[in-house]
């Protein structure tokens, strides 16, 4: 069975193409757009720029899956931040399917903290630890202990809308920064969570993808690297200081779609690492669009 799953985010739409055989998916296609929905909001609603602009994307998915050599495609459109956090969720919905044809199913920012977890944990193999997802308009935190969910949260509060809200050029100021840092701590305070040490992050999710990407670029490590030490995540916050081509040079040479919003979504991530006191970084490659794949798919 020929299994597609777009995800439509704040920042990226994702289209993940997987053969389901047997209780096992393999992804066979990928394709990323980056779709920064988040800058087509005003007054809190999408704008019809920005429906439009996410509609071309899902259309432009229809035609690649017209290409697959299959009969029967199943495909699921779900939407996250970008189209939960907005006051005219029903008119965009409406549209969508309407321009589209595509029903898409909004998911709320704790079931996106669960998915991300079941998602996450088939290749993250600690029993104990914290999953951290940054995504472009909010973030999900999932505590677990011996494998089991002790607290799921989502605060609406991402790399795209950070950037949005509190930086004027490309790369954010000292007062831009403890600005992000502030709105951070705030949403975690506001959650009631229990600051205890957390050694271990498994992070999952583009951010932390291009975190990954970024640190095993800077520090000279094989790309197969999935570890990353988050002393090295402070140090290329204070590295990169400013717009000059020279210090803009690693994040052009590893991650140039993410030009914009990779500082930011860092200060996220070491705001959080600083409040449960985390040490290092495991990036799954599993996340949201493999939960809902297995839980929300394939069960049925």
């Amino acid at each position: 069975m020929i299994t597609a799953i777009v995800d439509l985010g704040s920042n990226t739409i994702r289209l993940c193409v997987y053969d389901c055989n047997e209780g096992v998916a393999k992804m066979i296609f990928e394709r990323k757009t980056m779709a920064g929905l988040v800058n087509f909001i005003e007054d809190k609603k999408l704008s019809n720029k920005g429906i439009h602009r996410a509609c071309d994307i899902l259309i432009e998915y229809k035609d690649v899956l017209n290409n697959f050599q299959s009969d029967n495609i199943d495909v699921h459109v779900f939407a996250t931040a970008s189209l939960r956090n907005i006051k005219n969720t029903e008119e965009v919905l409406e549209s969508i399917k309407d321009l589209t044809g595509f029903e898409v199913d909004l998911i709320s920012g704790k079931d996106e903290a669960l998915l991300d977890f079941m998602g996450a944990t088939r290749l993250f193999r600690y029993e104990n630890g914290v999953l951290v997802d940054i995504g472009g308009g909010s973030t999900e935190i999932v505590v677990f202990k011996n494998r089991e969910v002790v607290s799921a949260n989502s605060f609406p509060v991402g790399s795209l809308n950070m950037y949005v809200k509190h930086v004027n050029k490309i790369i954010p100021k000292e007062k831009e920064r403890e600005a992000i840092r502030k709105d951070v701590s705030d949403n975690l305070k506001a959650l009631d969570l229990k600051q205890e040490t957390i050694r271990t992050i498994c992070g999952v999710g583009g951010t932390i993808r291009a975190a990954g990407k970024l640190n095993n670029g800077v520090y000279n490590l094989p790309s197969t690297n999935i570890d990353v030490d988050l002393k090295h995540v402070r140090e290329i916050l204070d590295s990169v200081q400013n717009s000059k081509k020279s210090t803009l040079k690693p994040l052009l040479q590893n991650v140039p779609d993410r030009i914009h919003t990779i500082i930011p979504g860092l200060i996220i991530l070491d705001t959080i690492a600083e409040y449960f006191g985390s040490q290092n970084i495991v990036i799954s490659r599993y996340g949201v669009r493999e939960g809902y794949l297995y839980e929300r798919v394939m069960k049925k």
